[in-house]
């Protein structure tokens, strides 16, 4: 039966308790909490990535968190081929698969797919990513621009990454990447229906929570954090290494800046960031269920029943 699968998808921007409101809905309704944040993925990075608590995870079932290395790239086409397998086996238990994350790219290629690029050999990939190592973003974002001008106005020089990948897809397809993005995303699993909660609470509010939560995490061991990542000596063009506030915590640690300048880059960093993932709320989404404020007790009654509402509950476990 086609959608026969209901998910709880709550999105947001960083800070705004989201993760809260997730845990919360699970220990409500008999749900497992899917991680759709793109750096929470990674072992490596639990403080700074604010990913849950070991105690937190502990009330109830959660998944995808911590299950990369940093070695590691993930992608919006890797995770989907991890999260759909997840929201399966929650649904076969009896769970509300309550998937919560603010990458948004992630969360629109589980909803509405991905265009059907193919899979890079690995050869290919590692040709790219030395040349990258060798010549630097600006070379390479040269040649893509000379091989693939459309795709290349679209990208920064100052991104390794997309400019590996778009070089990557040109080498191994023959075709430009963006001619790829061009055609129609492949759809959603079929068997999935999908209810959306967005939680946004006033900019200002997010910004000042972000700026706290990065103070508290230098508190808490982010520093130490990133000094285990560096010391690993990883390609700075890996996810993990461009995570929000490690390449200006590392920089303080090489003895380039002082602790406070980093940790304001940091600040300021997440605070585009954050407004980023507000400006994919307005573009992205069809939204289920939207708050304004950032979660809380107080608004726990209107979330439940909205969840209630949706018929999300009609297949957990005595709910």
């Amino acid at each position: 039966m086609s959608g026969d699968i209901p998910v709880l998808v709550i999105y947001g921007p960083t800070a705004s308790g989201k993760s809260a409101a997730a845990l919360a809905a699970a220990l409500e309704f008999g749900g497992t909490v899917i991680n759709a944040d793109s750096m929470q993925l990674y072992a490596d990075l639990p403080i700074l990535s604010a990913a849950p608590s070991a105690a937190e995870m502990a009330l109830a079932p959660h998944r995808l968190y911590g299950v990369l290395d940093a070695a590691e790239a993930a992608s919006a086409q890797r995770w989907r081929d991890m999260v759909v397998p997840e929201i399966r086996a929650a649904n076969a238990q009896g769970r509300l698969p309550i998937v919560v994350g603010g990458t948004g790219l992630y969360l629109k290629a589980l909803m509405a797919g991905l265009s059907p690029i193919p899979d890079v050999p690995a050869d290919i990939r590692a040709v790219v990513r030395a040349r990258m190592a060798d010549h630097g973003p600006q070379a390479m974002h040269a040649e893509l621009a000379a091989r693939d001008p459309v795709t290349a106005a679209g990208l920064r020089p100052s991104d390794p990454q997309r400019i590996s990948r778009a070089l990557e897809v040109l080498e191994a397809t023959g075709r430009p990447l963006a001619e790829w993005q061009g055609l129609p995303p492949d759809g959603p699993p079929p068997d999935m229906r999908f209810r959306v909660a967005v939680i946004a609470p006033p900019r200002a509010q997010v910004y000042a929570r972000c700026d706290h939560r990065l103070e508290l995490m230098v508190e808490q061991g982010a520093l130490e954090e990133v000094g285990r990542l560096g010391a690993r000596d990883l390609d700075p063009a890996l996810p993990a290494m461009k995570a929000l506030g490690v390449p200006d915590f590392l920089a303080h640690l090489r003895g380039d800046i002082d602790l406070q300048s980093a940790l304001a880059a940091a600040q300021k960093s997440t605070r585009h960031y954050a407004k980023r993932q507000f400006v994919w709320v307005n573009h992205h989404f069809i939204t289920d269920f939207f708050l304004s404020e950032q979660f809380s007790e107080k608004e726990r009654p209107k979330f439940f029943a909205f969840i209630r509402e949706s018929g999300l509950t009609q297949c957990t476990q005595g709910h």
